[in-house]
């Protein structure tokens, strides 16, 4: 057993997040484990991306909005889990005027597998208040 105190938070990078988002890492993912597991606290949102292995996210407080490309806006309210499968281009965040944290859990794709996730364009305005 080993205990890993909790260190201090990381400011998400200007260029995969609007607004200000930090996070901690709970689990990243060393061999032989590829479970690679984040606890975000948000006031903005990703940009558009997509995860070789496909994520789980679950809400636990706060207020948030995902969006599958082409889909619909969706709330979601602590308690909530969403999956993106393998390849599925979308984004994530705190509500308009709201703070979120949640859990992103997913894996990463195994030695020689390519990268974990791959990054896209910024959530415009219009997306991301559509709701």
């Amino acid at each position: 057993m080993e205990l890993q105190p909790k260190g201090p938070s990381t400011k998400g990078p200007a260029d995969l997040f609007t607004g200000d988002v930090r996070f901690d890492v709970v689990a990243n993912g060393q061999e032989p484990s590829r479970l690679r597991v984040n606890l975000f606290a948000q006031g903005a949102c990703t940009m558009c991306h997509s995860h070789a292995v496909g994520q789980r996210l679950h809400v636990t407080e706060g207020r948030g909005l995902v969006q599958s490309r082409g889909g619909e806006v969706v709330e979601l309210r602590p308690g909530d889990t969403v999956h993106t499968p393998p390849g599925e281009w979308h984004w994530h965040g705190a509500a308009p005027e709201n703070f979120m944290a949640h859990l992103a859990m997913g894996e990463s794709p195994g030695a020689g597998g390519g990268p974990e996730s791959e990054w896209g364009d910024l959530v415009t305005d219009e997306e991301y208040r559509s709701r």
